[in-house]
């Protein structure tokens, strides 16, 4: 399957580091995850995408966009093809106003269920989803569910709000095709709805059957000498919740960074006050998987 990285971050950083020095950097992991790579990232509260649909580690554009990328907020994704043919269009991250979206997994037998997803899209979203991936189609739900309590284009959007929207679409995901897939290196054919969604400002990561990893501290912060922003939540888990940075990863990646490993239906992420919210849990759409013969 395809893999994911993001992180939110009170400062400008670089991601060089992760995406491709690092041992386990995602450059690394698309040599099995070869069907292209995106790389999305906010300047000025607006989001900048660069994509392709050649291989991240053949790829000197990736090279070249980890190297010169430094924000606040950053998503990644390397695919493995499961929905869809090989386009832009189906590359992620997908993009609509300041909301990005990428997704690590697939919905099972998704041609039989478009149509009735399809559906479940306000009319006025509807008509952008462009590409034949369900990962879009996932996407578009989703903001349709926060646009029932936020406007879309707003900077400052609550996570709490963020939070039960998904809830609500993958509910009703859940209710057309049934639940995800529990094990990671399950049947390809199940559905799996592991992804990250940000606006620039509020980020959350679902856990929904691929594995997903957070963290917000460090065992030891190379900076922390030098680091207006320095806090003791940066080499420890915070106590009142406010957090200088919030990393995803699909696997932990080599570093400093300290990883916690997020269980089925677990939703984490952050807004713009950079207060941590873990809603923890199985949602309806992420349960066990049946037992099998």
């Amino acid at each position: 399957m395809c893999r994911l990285f993001g992180f939110r971050s009170v400062v400008q950083s670089q991601v060089h580091q992760s995406l491709v020095s690092a041992d386990n950097a995602l450059v690394r992991q698309s040599e099995r995850n070869p069907d292209g790579w995106g790389v999305a990232y906010f300047i000025a509260d607006a989001p900048h995408l660069v994509k392709s649909v050649a291989s991240a580690v053949d790829d000197h554009l990736f090279r070249r966009v980890s190297g010169v990328v430094s924000s606040e907020t950053v998503l990644a994704h390397i695919r493995k093809a499961t929905a869809g043919h090989l386009s832009i269009l189906n590359t992620h991250p997908f993009q609509y106003g300041r909301w990005v979206f990428a997704h690590n997994g697939n919905i099972k037998e998704f041609a039989r269920a478009r149509e009735t997803l399809l559906g479940l899209i306000a009319p006025t979203l509807r008509r952008f989803v462009l590409g034949d991936t369900d990962s879009e189609v996932v996407f578009y739900l989703l903001l349709t569910h926060i646009s029932r309590r936020v406007e879309l284009h707003r900077n400052a959007v609550a996570v709490g709000d963020v939070i039960e929207a998904t809830r609500d679409a993958l509910r009703e995901i859940h209710d057309v095709v049934g639940p995800c897939h529990s094990e990671d290196d399950g049947p390809p054919e199940e559905t799996y709805l592991t992804f990250l969604l940000t606006n620039g400002t509020t980020m959350v990561g679902h856990q929904g059957g691929k594995h997903l990893h957070y963290s917000t501290y460090k065992s030891k912060c190379s900076t922390r000498k030098s680091c207006p922003h320095f806090l003791s939540s940066c080499e420890a888990p915070s106590e009142n919740g406010y957090v200088n940075h919030l990393v995803f990863s699909s696997e932990p990646l080599q570093g400093e960074n300290i990883w916690l490993k997020m269980n089925d239906g677990d939703i984490v992420g952050l807004d713009g006050t950079m207060q941590l919210k873990v809603s923890v849990g199985r949602s309806e759409a992420c349960l066990e998987s049946p037992e099998g013969p």
